[in-house]
């Protein structure tokens, strides 16, 4: 069974901002079916970052109630069988955001995309926020490059394939997003799924629904068809739909296309 959640952005509590996801990260234990649930964090694209932990394990443990672990893959060498078991005696996956680019290829060099798909078919939740959600997608809208580069353009970056869109992270937050998005997708066939902070798509086996820890929060089905652009609304609905509905291009597109 295929569980995903991926979360468009928003704060978990480090210091100096609030906590904006709370009742998403909910719904993801929720998944899990168990009270306690063992979490644990992958903090590959912020370079393993110790503080960014911190903040995992404050919020996922003594708010939510989670036994947190982490997985350093930078700074700790470790055996690929010892990787494997750590992430399938898991309940939970959660990545963390950063450099998305950067972490796909570490992830492929040491084999973790394949020991993922294992914790993908047992059943284990898959989670993430930014680059932590674009990773379960096809592709995704990426500010990689930015790391080494503040003029740099935004990039598609290959993701596992589990889910067959593109996705794009803090569409509302960062002004970039969706004029880079649009042309992103003039070259890309099919659809982006392109969600706002506070705001998740949540996937069970081939349906899915749009959760959000703050009512404005929306998501969006963003496509080219006959040379026009178009960006519709993916309503909230408590039921799921499924998703090969998503991939199907609008019948009659409404007033949200553009030339």
């Amino acid at each position: 069974m295929q569980k995903i959640i991926a979360i468009g952005g928003g704060e978990i509590g480090r210091p100096g901002f609030p906590v904006e996801t709370t009742s998403i990260d909910k719904e993801i234990i929720s998944l899990s079916g168990k009270k306690n649930p063992k979490i644990l964090f992958i903090p590959t694209a912020s370079s393993d970052s110790e503080s960014y932990f911190e903040v995992v394990k404050k919020h996922f443990g003594k708010r939510l109630g989670c036994d947190v672990d982490v997985l350093y893959l930078l700074k700790n060498k470790q055996l690929k069988s010892e990787i494997e078991k750590k992430i399938l005696s898991s309940d939970i996956i959660y990545v963390g955001g950063g450099n998305t680019l950067r972490m796909m290829k570490i992830w492929r060099k040491l084999g973790i995309d394949k020991i993922l798909l294992k914790a993908r078919d047992k059943g284990i939740v898959l989670s993430g926020i930014s680059a932590g959600a674009i990773c379960w997608f096809s592709f995704g809208l990426s500010d990689s490059l930015l790391f080494s580069n503040k003029n740099a353009p935004m990039i598609k970056v290959r993701g596992l394939d589990f889910i067959k869109f593109l996705f794009c992270p803090h569409y509302d937050f960062e002004k970039k997003r969706e004029p880079e998005l649009r042309k992103i997708m003039k070259k890309t066939s099919g659809i982006a799924i392109a969600v706002e902070n506070c705001c998740a798509i949540e996937i069970i086996d081939n349906s899915y629904r749009i959760i959000s820890s703050k009512k404005t929060a929306k998501a969006y089905k963003v496509y080219w068809k006959d040379k026009k652009y178009f960006k519709e609304e993916i309503l909230k609905k408590k039921d799921f739909t499924p998703i090969k509905k998503l991939v199907r291009p609008t019948p009659h597109p409404p007033c949200g296309g553009h030339p």
